[in-house]
């Protein structure tokens, strides 16, 4: 056997463990977390019902995320579905708003700062951190609770201490970053597909 041969040996095996670990994990929260992705599901359409909107945060690959997610209500999550626009905002799209708030406030303030003028009681937040404890995130679930925003955690490892502030908690029990986010793109995905589901079904007024 070449080293080459070999080494890609290696690599298939360390492949193939991935996916199955992100399977595993995939299969667990099937089952641990479907009585709180329909709560969530709850919550996030009592709000649009209500004149509310969804609203998302994270950092880096969590930032993506969210504004994956938003962009999926606002514009369209299915091409075999054709509705309307849903109000959905991720906090992280505008580079000037960020940088304002990061060099005004400092950075841990990047995400409560415009939340408190976007914000409206009756909004849900989603605040998404594979640690629990991004500063800003949980800057930001803390301020959203003040103003009567339910909050929902997207979570990894301990999950502390943003869950304290977490109406809904989707906690993701590892603590690898990349099958985290694996888990929660997942988790979003069947939020606001069972929510569409829902939107369609009775349109909002």
């Amino acid at each position: 056997m070449t080293e080459k041969t070999r080494f890609a040996a290696i690599e298939k095996t360390r492949f193939a463990a991935m996916m199955n670990k992100s399977a595993d994990l995939k299969r667990r929260i099937a089952t641990e977390l479907a009585d709180t992705v329909v709560a969530v599901v709850d919550t996030c359409e009592a709000s649009l019902r209500g004149g509310g909107k969804m609203m998302l945060c994270g950092n880096g690959g969590s930032a993506g995320d969210a504004m994956h997610l938003a962009t999926e209500m606002l514009i369209r999550l299915r091409g075999s579905v054709e509705r309307p626009s849903y109000p959905a905002l991720a906090l992280t799209q505008d580079p000037t708003m960020l940088t304002g708030a990061g060099n005004d406030y400092g950075y841990e303030r990047v995400f409560e700062r415009p939340l408190r003028g976007l914000g409206r009681r009756g909004d849900v937040l989603f605040g998404i951190t594979t640690s629990g404890r991004s500063p800003n995130v949980v800057l930001a679930l803390k301020a959203a609770r003040e103003m009567g925003i339910a909050t929902v955690g997207l979570l990894g490892g301990a999950g502390l201490p943003a869950l304290e502030h977490c109406d809904h908690v989707l906690m993701v029990p590892d603590p690898e970053t990349a099958r985290i986010q694996e888990c929660h793109i997942a988790l979003g995905h069947a939020i606001m597909e069972l929510l569409e589901d829902r939107l369609v079904a009775r349109p909002l007024a």
